[in-house]
């Protein structure tokens, strides 16, 4: 299991817009996210900035299934008018860099 964090930033003004549209997300992407692996994806909004938690079997592999999926893509084109930087899912992103944990010591062992 993995855990990536993310970070987008939201377009001027669409604030209100974001948080409307993830109030009911469409059971088609919950499912297709789901079978893709992702466990659980938490994102926290602090004015425009987005900051996600997902927690996935496989990053890279989730990323590549939903980058042809159809509902994936209808996604993305959604959130492209939201975001000031849209996802393709064509790069090879694998989130930001963990730089401390409480829960490991600093040789990486689980505390």
């Amino acid at each position: 299991m993995e855990t990536i964090a993310l970070n987008t930033r939201l377009k001027p003004g669409r604030e209100a817009d974001y948080d409307r549209i993830h109030a009911s997300l469409a059971p088609q992407l919950h499912a297709a996210l789901k079978t893709a692996g992702v466990q659980d994806w938490r994102i926290w909004r602090n004015g425009r900035e987005l900051f996600h938690l997902v927690q996935v079997e496989d990053y890279r592999a989730m990323r590549l299934e939903l980058a042809e999926h159809p509902v994936n893509i209808a996604w993305q084109a959604q959130m492209a008018e939201l975001l000031e930087v849209g996802d393709d899912y064509s790069g090879d992103d694998s989130g930001i860099p963990l730089v401390w944990s409480f829960a490991q010591d600093p040789a990486g062992e689980q505390r």
